[in-house]
């Protein structure tokens, strides 16, 4: 904390000594780190940081996700807070630049001296951070499905790996919509990931990929592929682009002529915040694979719902991705209560194995991989913009990031 001295003679140097000294016992004290890798206590504060893109074309999906995670320091704060500290939010934005989301992580470990991180979205942007986290012993809580084959000492993934999403999903077209993929994806780590491990799968189970795209994040002009996907009659297009890409392909592929009961397509990165951008008429009888609905029929989904609204307005909507934000802060919460530390080690050593009644439904952390257990579920856009669920796994499923319970992807590898 800066201090200014003014030096002046007499009674007037006495009496600006008095008052400075009376401002500075009403000040809250300077942060300092009170243990090895623990973040930020500064009196009763203990500071974490929020790193989303808030600006550029991930912002379309990242904004949503911030709110849910400063909604859930609000509750938090407003039920006594953690280790009777209040949360103290530090936001940063990613601006959809992944050497952003580098440079703004070791900013909250190293300067703002944060005791965790929740942020990130999409692939490209969490491996920009990951050894800035594991260089400087600092936590992020990743709140994106992702193409799994990874894991960290210093991530806990709250959305879906790979057999939690794109697997079931594929498995489930395979045998109620049909043999003929058209993969199409955002050109990045995880639309590559993902579509390598579903060539795998296809292969494996007498499926046909008739068509592979990729186009830069933030691509507008979908015409050329449209033109591709109707020459090769797919069954199914497999969506993995991402951010407001997603706009211009639905709305030119309804422009097209071409409807959800001409060509089933699935999206993974398409959810409730995305069909509020691009619109209910184009994105209506799609398919998307997820988690989490807003329609997930639990008592915490209820009291979520209610509140995401009460918050932010009536026409605003919860999400997966949203869903797993909110998750995170809580798990983090229970995990730095059951270790009564913040510091990065005891609150891992903690969270094995923790389990939480999360608005998706009973989640537990995976101690070997810092993965949640998730239910899987299918659902299909109505007119409401809601999704109707087609299918669920039941049970929860076990993380199985590096998909070693599948013998067809033993030879994958992960990308980068």
């Amino acid at each position: 904390m800066k201090k200014k001295w003014f030096y002046q003679s007499g009674l007037v140097a006495v009496v600006l000594s008095l008052l400075l000294a009376a401002c500075a016992n009403n000040e809250e004290p300077a942060s300092t780190t009170t243990e090895s890798g623990s973040g930020a206590a500064s009196g009763d504060v203990i500071k974490v940081g929020v790193l989303h893109s808030l600006s550029g074309t991930m912002a379309i999906s990242e904004v949503s996700v911030r709110d849910a995670e400063m909604m859930a320091i609000e509750e938090i704060n407003a039920a006594g807070g953690v280790l009777g500290k209040k949360i103290e939010a530090v936001q940063e934005d990613g601006a959809s630049d992944w050497p952003t989301f580098a440079e703004k992580a070791r900013k909250l470990i190293s300067e703002d001296k944060v005791a965790t991180v929740f942020g990130g979205w999409t692939s490209s942007s969490r491996k920009a951070m990951k050894p800035v986290f594991e260089e400087l012993n600092g936590l992020l809580w990743y709140p994106v499905q992702y193409e799994g084959l990874e894991a960290s000492p210093n991530i806990f993934y709250t959305g879906a790996t790979t057999n939690q999403q794109i697997v079931p999903a594929v498995d489930w077209l395979l045998e109620n919509r049909g043999k003929r993929f058209y993969l199409l994806g955002s050109d990045y780590v995880f639309p590559r990931t993902a579509n390598l491990i579903i060539k795998e799968q296809l292969k494996a189970k007498g499926g046909e990929m008739v068509g592979e795209e990729y186009t830069p994040l933030g691509h507008t002009d979908y015409s050329t592929i449209i033109s591709k996907i109707k020459e090769a009659k797919p069954d199914v297009v497999f969506n993995t682009l991402n951010g407001d890409s997603n706009v211009a392909f639905f709305k030119q592929l309804k422009d097209a002529g071409i409807s959800a009961q001409d060509i089933t397509t699935l999206s993974v990165s398409v959810a409730e915040e995305e069909i509020r951008g691009i619109g209910v008429d184009v994105l209506q009888g799609h398919l998307a694979a997820w988690n989490y609905y807003q329609t997930t029929d639990t008592p915490a989904n209820k009291t979520f719902v209610e509140n995401y609204k009460k918050k932010y307005g009536e026409d605003r909507v919860t999400a997966d991705p949203i869903e797993a934000g909110y998750t995170a802060v809580y798990l983090w919460k229970a995990a730095v209560e059951k270790a009564g530390s913040t510091d990065v080690d005891k609150v891992k050593a903690a969270a094995k194995d923790l389990e939480w009644d999360a608005p998706e439904g009973k989640v537990k952390i995976d101690g070997e991989n810092q993965h949640i257990y998730k239910t899987v579920r299918i659902g299909e856009v109505q007119s409401d913009g809601q999704f109707k669920e087609l299918w669920n796994s039941g049970d929860a499923v076990m993380p199985d990031p590096f998909l070693k319970g599948y013998d067809w992807a033993a030879s994958i590898k992960p990308t980068d």
